[in-house]
């Protein structure tokens, strides 16, 4: 009823074939991860140490550069120059934060307990900066 196929079909299975691509391990993937969400809030706090330089974010950012090196296998992070603009630093205090919380989860998940604890130490320096943010306003316009 059904003539046979006698050509080879478009739609092969990957049973018993060889890939072409490499494949990462769990561990690469998450160190990738990593590096980019370190590397992300490097970036930040690069722009948050121009807009207002501080020791402990010249600390921090060497710290990032450091985690981030590591796990590129010794490759320094690129880094960047302030932008023109003149952005909001409670923006870029709730962005760096997001970004910290992301690498947080992402180390505790490959149990780089170094990262993650930067990681932490990060959220929380951010966390208290918006908080501060916050707060001069009203102690400008005298409410509160």
């Amino acid at each position: 009823m059904y003539e046979p196929i006698r050509t080879k079909s478009v739609h092969s299975t990957m049973a018993g074939t060889t890939s072409d691509f490499p494949h990462r391990s769990r561990e690469e993937e998450l160190d990738i991860q990593l590096a980019g969400h370190l590397a992300a809030l490097l970036a930040v706090t690069d722009e948050l140490r121009a807009l207002e330089p501080s020791t402990d974010l010249d600390a921090a950012a060497e710290r990032l550069a450091e985690q981030v090196a590591r796990l590129r296998e010794g490759r320094v992070p690129a880094r960047t120059a302030a932008s023109g603009g003149e952005p909001k630093l409670a923006a870029l205090h709730r962005r760096a934060h997001a970004l910290a919380g992301r690498a947080l989860v992402v180390a505790a998940s490959r149990a780089d307990t170094a990262a993650a604890i930067l990681a932490a130490e990060r959220m929380d320096a951010h966390a208290a900066a918006q908080i501060a943010a916050q707060a001069e306003p009203q102690e400008l316009t005298g409410v509160g």
